[in-house]
């Protein structure tokens, strides 16, 4: 069973529009439910209500003149007339293609960005991968050879930085500076 909903909208003397329920008409109906005009009599009625607080903003001066009021009413026809856009079209994430090119965020590796690769390698030389360099000297963790092999850019790792919308671009290491 559909619930369909009648009331009626009435403006007052101080042009507000008020809704004004009558409980007695309310009633079930299965064939003649209209959800929709339901819907549009909310948004039309909820819009008014918009244009009524942009008029009080508007006049809140003591005195307005006529050509004041007559660009106010303008205004107000504008935002009725305006096309209201309820659902934003569906967005298919794609791949920035830039040529080798750093074209999302700064052309360097963000600290965020070096510590993720630092971690994931000194990992993996910890747990038993082969260095991509010789050996330094002074290295005495798998932490400062992974620094070094991210210093010399040799670790094969492609950073992908995402836009806010979905799309991305995969940059390998060899292309920041």
């Amino acid at each position: 069973m559909a619930f369909t909903k009648k009331f009626n909208l009435s403006k007052t003397e101080d042009g507000q529009y008020v809704e004004s329920h009558n409980q007695d008409e309310a009633e079930f109906d299965e064939k003649n439910a209209t959800p929709d005009v339901d819907v549009d009599v909310t948004e039309n009625l909820s819009l008014e209500k918009a244009i009524d607080t942009y008029k009080k903003i508007r006049e809140n001066k003591d005195d307005i003149s006529e050509k004041e009021q007559e660009t106010i009413e303008m205004e107000c026809e504008k935002i009725r007339n305006r096309e209201i856009i309820d659902v934003d079209e569906i967005h298919e994430p794609a791949e920035i293609d830039s040529e080798g090119k750093v074209v999302t965020g700064p052309p360097t590796l963000t600290r965020f960005e070096s510590a993720r690769i630092m971690g994931a390698r000194a990992l993996q030389l910890s747990l038993g991968a082969p260095p991509f360099i010789s050996l330094p000297k002074d290295a005495t963790t798998s932490l400062d050879i992974a620094i070094k092999e991210l210093e010399e850019r040799v670790i094969p790792i492609t950073i992908r930085r995402t836009l806010p919308n979905g799309d991305y671009q995969n940059i390998p290491i060899t292309n920041f500076k």
